[in-house]
């Protein structure tokens, strides 16, 4: 009893200091109420997020603005067709010391870092992205034969334009599936944008302020781990990612017509991971069917392939997705 009154009194505290982190991050990225909850949710959850839209939306800022309020240490590269995986990750040179004897040293790259923001990663050639794939999931690399960790904790916001294809290199199934979530940014409405227009033309743009620390953060996310997940919530996160997989049992007889592939179990432990985070950040000490519903999209849009007949028929992801949500939590509820 004592351990479950402290977990509540700690939730209390974390969502306080949530409530700061968004109206903080909010007060420069202004009107994207769902994307700034779906980024702290994935950073809250320790994971990586795909920010995809168009250019001119603040992406970019929306990742600065983070690493202040977080307190995280941040880097930036701009991938491109050219962009070499030691550019990333680093390289060894060799020293003359003044005794005359050579030696290898180690120049760290931009990855050694907390909050790496890689702005268009689909620009870089397979080889380079694939330089990211041992950090995502490691949090460390492996140079020369040594393994180095990176920072604590360490995060990577990646951006992608969805318009232009021309001269990129899609992302594999492997790297898309190391990203929590896929954050979906969209125009803004006329009012949200009037907003924008009267917050960051003015003298005053604005500065985000510090909320937590990286001792801090990592805190919170071991406390994200410790909130309980009912049994009706993990029943229907499960029937929702299996109903997902084209011949499973649990997938209905259309979804084999729909889709090529499916999400496999990091998508359900990215979706349990993410529904206890927004329960946090809306002062619950559980995830709910809400929860579910709100981060159902973002955590399996790209872990699912549409088929052929699909796209002829103009269907989408998203649109299947819904469907699969109607069923499913309509039985989960009942």
């Amino acid at each position: 009893m004592a351990e479950e009154l402290k977990l509540v009194e700690d939730v209390n505290v974390l969502t306080a200091k949530l409530a700061q982190a968004r109206l903080s991050v909010e007060h420069r990225f202004v009107g994207q109420h769902a994307v700034v909850e779906q980024v702290l949710a994935a950073i809250l959850s320790g994971g990586h997020a795909l920010l995809v839209g168009q250019p001119g939306l603040g992406k970019t800022m929306l990742v600065d603005t983070l690493s202040t309020v977080l307190g995280l240490d941040s880097a930036r590269v701009q991938f491109t067709p050219d962009l070499m995986p030691a550019d990333i990750l680093g390289s060894e040179v060799l020293d003359v010391l003044p005794d005359g004897t050579r030696a290898f040293r180690f120049i760290q790259g931009p990855v050694f870092t907390q909050l790496l923001m890689a702005d268009e990663i689909n620009r870089a050639s397979p080889r380079t992205q694939s330089a990211l794939l041992q950090a995502m999931q490691e949090a460390e690399v492996t140079i020369g034969g040594e393994h180095r960790p990176l920072g604590r904790p360490f995060h990577v916001l990646a951006t992608q334009n969805p318009i232009e294809q021309e001269g990129t290199y899609p992302l594999p199934e492997a790297q898309l599936d190391r990203f929590l979530l896929q954050i979906d940014v969209d125009y803004p409405d006329r009012d949200t944008e009037r907003a924008i227009l009267l917050a960051t033309t003015g003298v005053d743009q604005g500065a985000a302020h510090a909320v937590f620390d990286p001792g801090g953060l990592i805190a919170a996310q071991g406390l994200i781990r410790r909130m309980p997940v009912g049994d009706g919530v993990l029943n229907a996160i499960l029937d929702l990612v299996r109903s997902a997989r084209p011949g499973a049992p649990e997938a209905p007889g259309w979804i084999s017509d729909a889709l090529v592939w499916g999400p496999g179990p990091r998508a359900a432990q990215a979706l349990t991971l993410v529904a206890r985070a927004r329960a946090a950040l809306h002062g619950r000490f559980a995830p709910t069917l809400d929860d579910v519903q709100a981060m159902a999209a973002p955590v399996l849009r790209h872990r699912m392939a549409l088929s052929f007949a699909a796209r002829a028929r103009g269907e989408t992801v998203e649109g299947i997705i819904a469907r699969l949500l109607g069923d499913r939590l309509q039985a989960a509820a009942a």
